[in-house]
Formats: C-alpha cells, structure tokens, sequence
C-alpha cells in the first residue's frame, strides 16, 4: 500500500477526515512523501472518530451497507459501517487460514461460526466472509449457532458427519469451554479452530489440539488479529506459529525479540491492503475500511518485524522453519497494558498466569478462565491473588489449591523476570481461590469474560 496516494484519497473523500486535517492547519496538497506522512497527527476515537457524524467519517459522506457496533473498554458504542467490497478484501485473510493451514480447497468443510451474533463485529462479518470464500468455489457451507450452546449441540451432530473437517471459529476461552465439557466425537471430526479476540499460550493451542482431536497444532489452529475499526488486520500461518512455538519455549530469545516477557500474538499482514506504524511501543494502522482510516493510532501495545529480520533472527538462535510463505511482514500484539496487574513493581501479566494453568497436572481439573487482582489483609499486606474456575463437577479441595498455585508460580519464575527479582521470595507464591465452573460473582455464564479486577 501507498499510505500517501490513500492518504490523498482519504483527504479528498472524507469530510470528516477533511475538517480534521483544516482543524490541524494541514494542506493535503503539501503531502507528497513518506516523511511528509509520517509527520501528520495520528487520529483516535478521542481526537477523530467520535467528533465527526457517521456520514461524514464515511466516503463521500455515505454510511455502507451494514453497521458493526463496539463498546471497547469504555462501554460507550462506536459504530462502523463496512460494504461488501471491504468484506472481499477481508476475506482474503480467511482464504489463507482456510487454504494454507486448512487445506479447505480439497475438503468439504462446514464452518460453525460460535463468535456472539447481533450487532457486534464477529459472528456476522465471520459469516459474511465465510460465504465469500464458498462464492470463491471453496466448498465451504457455513452454519451459525453463536454463542448459544443449545444450538451449537443441536447443529454439530447432525451436521459434522456430512463433511471431511469441522471449523469452529469463536472467542478462544469458549471454544475451549465447549470441547472441554460437550461429550461430542470431536476426534472424529476432523476439528479446526479459528480463534480471535484474546492472545493465548502455546500450552494453550497445544492442550486444547489434544482434546478435540488436531493431530498438527501448528496447521489445526489459527488466531486472527481482528478490530472492530477495520476488521481483520493479520492472521497466523504456519509460519507464524513454527516461530512462535519456537519462541515459547525460549522466554530469553522471545523477551529479544519483543522486549517482554510474555508472549505476543504473532501473525503476518498484506502490506498491499494495510499500512502499520509502530509509535513508542503501541501500534498505528491506515487503511481504506467503511470508516477509511489514517494514521490511527488503535492502543495496542506491539511492534513490527519484516520478513528477513524475523527469519534472520530465529536462525540466529538454530531455528529453520520448516514453513517459509508467505514471505510477508510481521505484526505482534500484547493486548492493552491496563489489563496487567502491578505487584511490588512488577507487572502481572494474565497471560503468565494462563500458561500456569495449563500445565498437564492441573489443566484437567480446571477451565483455564481465572481472575488476577491484587488484594489486602486486615494489615494492609498486598497479596497476590488468583481466583480459578473449576472443571464442572469439580468441587474445592486443598490439593487442587496447591497445585495450581505452585503450577502458576513456576511458571511466573520462568516467564516473568520482573516479578522474579522485584518480588520478595516470601510474597512471590499467589493467593489460589476456587471456585465451581459458572461461579455468579467471577464466572458468570454467557458474559464476555474479563481475567482482572
């Protein structure tokens, strides 16, 4: 992408983009190079998106053909219209899963689509696109149940035997749920997931392939890095996730490369269709979506790795993936810090704690969601504190109480330097409270699941 030849377009069919640029003291006409560019102030929802009406934040001031509806973490709406000619260009970001790790082209494959459905970005762009590739001659027929487990046993019995392989594509912790507590044949069904809305381990991908049957993690299993502002941003491939196991497993070599100690969500992007920026840790996108978007700055925390330095690394540290396209950028994402925890300086990632409870020896006896805060005593002593979700029919006992507290903290030592040497040996052990699966207060069901307080 030519992010100065958008950039014009942008400026010259968006009026609310127009009235930003003249609020800025910014001629577009004096926007001719890359430096010129990357000097034009990055555009928010703040100082952009919820201070120009909906028309005029959209082409030639025209709202598209559908609406998606986000509350963030604010709970305030944004909306963000799209059309089907946005949807094609989308949609080529699950052509690649489904073709490259899914091998969809050969197998007659039903997509259950399980991300919530109504107004929300998910479930009916994951539809929409899904339908895109059946009309692109993939002999894909979609089905879409949502979040409502009724329907999702109703339609997989009946409906998965018809077909070579299974896709269900929804939010990670409910796919997980679903094959970890519905007495279905997912071993026979040739099971697929496409994940997208939280970063999760490898412990994670490779636990949950065993358990619905994906002989290969690495091509079972693929995350899509999606935002309701402009849709699907990058997507794992083979690639991605070879390098990211890699990396797992190697927490000095990963913290190099990303400069943290937890691990990112790793995809590659299609430069032709989105321009990234990388601004003091956090992430800038542009792109022409329903909502055409410049320099925006999204408030994630990640950065950017070409092609040749990614492949330059790994080899550097004796690895050779054995997959080698596409031969496209890198973008990794940490998630926004405010859903970290600080304990005698250190912060808490959930994803240190997640990695912790997906151990062999206590992920069969819990659901891996949790809740990470940090508490007081009566002598105002902060203690670290994990409240976990039991496996249904689990009932508390002190010895699953041990064993995911010292699951967790071994792997907080493992993972996590700071709190290695920022907290005292004597307060490093966390604070395990259980709690039975669909707990009200922590874990309710049906509610989007939040891992801190």
């Amino acid at each position: 992408m030519d992010p100065v030849a958008l950039f014009q377009q942008v400026a010259g069919s968006v009026p609310a983009y127009r009235a930003f640029l003249a609020e800025n003291s910014i001629d577009p006409e004096k926007i001719r190079t890359f430096q010129d560019f990357a000097r034009l102030p990055m555009t928010t929802k703040e100082t952009y998106t919820r201070r120009h009406s909906l028309p005029d934040l959209c082409r030639d001031g025209v709202i598209g053909d559908i609406v998606a509806v986000s509350s963030g973490s604010t709970g305030e709406p944004s909306f963000w219209p799209r059309s089907a000619a946005d949807e094609q260009v989308i949609a080529a970001r699950f052509e690649e899963v489904f073709r490259d790790s899914f091998a969809a082209r050969e197998r007659r494959t039903l997509a259950v689509v399980c991300f919530a459905l109504g107004t929300w970005v998910g479930g009916l762009f994951t539809v929409d696109c899904c339908r895109h590739l059946a009309g692109r001659g993939y002999p894909i027929t979609v089905v879409a149940p949502g979040t409502d487990r009724r329907e999702i046993l109703r339609v997989l019995p009946e409906l998965a035997p018809h077909f070579d392989q299974v896709v269900l594509l929804g939010y990670p912790p409910f796919l997980k749920n679903i094959i970890d507590t519905e007495d279905l044949p997912w071993h026979r069904w040739n099971v697929k997931l496409v994940t997208a809305g939280e970063v999760f381990s490898e412990e994670w991908r490779t636990l949950v392939a065993a358990r619905a049957g994906i002989e290969d993690p690495v091509r079972g299993i693929a995350s899509l890095y999606g935002t309701a502002d402009a849709g699907v941003l990058g997507n794992e491939t083979p690639l991605s996730v070879e390098i990211r196991r890699f990396l797992s497993a190697r927490p000095a070599a990963a913290r190099e490369l990303f400069g943290e100690s937890r691990l990112p969500t790793l995809v590659q992007y299609d430069p032709e269709v989105r321009f990234f920026e990388e601004h003091q840790g956090t992430l800038l996108f542009s792109g022409d979506n329903g909502v055409p978007l410049i320099r925006y700055h999204i408030a994630d925390e990640g950065g950017l790795v070409t092609y040749d330095e990614m492949l330059a690394f790994v080899r550097g540290h004796g690895f050779e993936p054995a997959a080698r396209d596409p031969e496209r950028p890198f973008v990794y994402v940490f998630g926004r810090s405010h859903f970290t925890v600080s304990y005698y300086g250190a912060n808490v990632f959930p994803e240190n704690i997640a990695i912790g409870l997906e151990q062999p020896e206590i992920s069969g006896r819990v659901t891996g969601k949790f809740v990470l805060e940090v508490s007081e005593d009566a002598d105002r002593d902060r203690h670290l504190t994990v409240t976990v979700e039991l496996m249904p029919g689990e009932k508390p006992t002190e010895e699953i109480g041990q064993l995911a507290g010292e699951s967790i903290l071994t792997q907080l030592l493992r993972l996590n330097s700071e709190f290695a040497h920022y907290v005292p040996a004597a307060r490093q052990a966390p604070f395990i409270r259980l709690r039975e699966s669909g707990d009200p207060d922590y874990f309710p069901p049906g509610a989007k699941h939040r891992y801190t307080r």
